[in-house]
């Protein structure tokens, strides 16, 4: 239909949509006009999968719980899409080991594997697909991947509070299945150990700020000795800074509470966080590098990209 309107044939129409194709300028802005008054577009996948290429990435988003899990694949289909991805988000839930992805004809998957459990990152390793895996280290698959050190991180978290002279520590950690709750937890039993400590309550909760609140009140009411709170992440800290307000115990006079990951609402006025930065946008940027250069070298080794976590201080510890 373009072709006939422009009076020009089926191939200067393929041309003007083509970048870096030779074609008159005058023809070219005469055959988009018209495809864009009768609403055409090419098919993108079609032309990618002539060229073997489909240009699909699959994103395993793992168990998303809060507004930091969001972030996460929000920036990751972002930067997709700027390096010329087309990211599809598939639900863990409902991935029934890899057959919705597998229906697509992928470059790629990107598996959160730190928000999911072993035994479903393994199910995604075997789907013949190359695959990059955030969150948790993967050379015994094979595979490559990039993660935030977590225990390094909590143990900077730890012993900030050790030197601040807390001794009676409580801790709130997430899922046990989840790889990052326990790398966290270990970086915190590391620190108190050389310190000649230990953890004085413990409770685990799911990650998310009300989780946070409710495992923070029944383990403050339970242990009022208590003068340092760690939780495996800020959505879980900041339902603990409301326990802490509810039951009047002043944070960080009474009370010491750090999180990790650095979301954005640990820097909001009214929280003002110390926590642990799990750096997004330097993860992001190492999981692109290693996708296109798997795409690009099939065959070569895998590779693990470990991502220093940094201390951010500011006003609950």
């Amino acid at each position: 239909m373009v072709a006939d309107r422009a009076g020009v044939s089926r191939s200067a129409v393929s041309r003007a949509f083509t970048k870096g194709s030779y074609l008159e300028e005058s023809k070219r802005q005469k055959i988009l006009e018209i495809a864009t008054e009768i609403g055409y577009q090419p098919n993108a996948l079609a032309a990618g999968l002539q060229g073997g290429r489909s240009r699909l990435v699959a994103v395993i988003e793992g168990d998303v719980r809060n507004a930091h899990d969001t972030a996460v694949i929000s920036q990751l289909c972002s930067a997709l899409n700027a390096n010329g991805f087309w990211p599809i988000l598939v639900s863990v839930t409902r991935m029934n080991g890899g057959a919705d992805a597998l229906a697509f004809p992928l470059d790629a998957l990107i598996v959160r594997g730190g928000s999911m459990s072993e035994d479903l990152v393994h199910r995604c390793a075997k789907l013949g697909v190359p695959m990059i895996c955030y969150g948790r280290p993967t050379e015994e698959l094979n595979i490559d991947s990039a993660y935030c050190k977590n225990r390094t991180g909590m143990e900077l978290a730890a012993e900030l509070l050790v030197s601040k002279g807390r001794r009676a520590f409580g801790y709130v950690g997430g899922p046990d299945q989840f790889y990052s709750s326990m790398q966290r937890r270990k970086g915190v039993l590391n620190v108190l150990e050389r310190a000649n400590l230990s953890l004085e309550a413990e409770v685990v909760s799911d990650f998310s700020v009300d989780g946070g609140f409710a495992a923070a009140r029944s383990l403050l009411m339970a242990n009022t000795h208590l003068d340092a709170l760690i939780c495996a992440n800020d959505a879980m800290a900041i339902g603990a800074l409301g326990a802490a307000h509810t039951l009047g115990i002043a944070v960080p006079d009474r009370l010491s509470v750090v999180g990790f990951d650095d979301a954005d609402m640990a820097d909001w006025q009214i929280t003002q966080l110390t926590t642990v930065r799990n750096p997004l946008e330097t993860t992001v940027q190492e999981i692109l590098k290693l996708l296109v250069d798997r795409i690009d070298n099939p065959d070569r080794e895998c590779r693990t990209i470990r991502v220093e976590p940094q201390l951010i201080l500011r006003g609950t510890h």
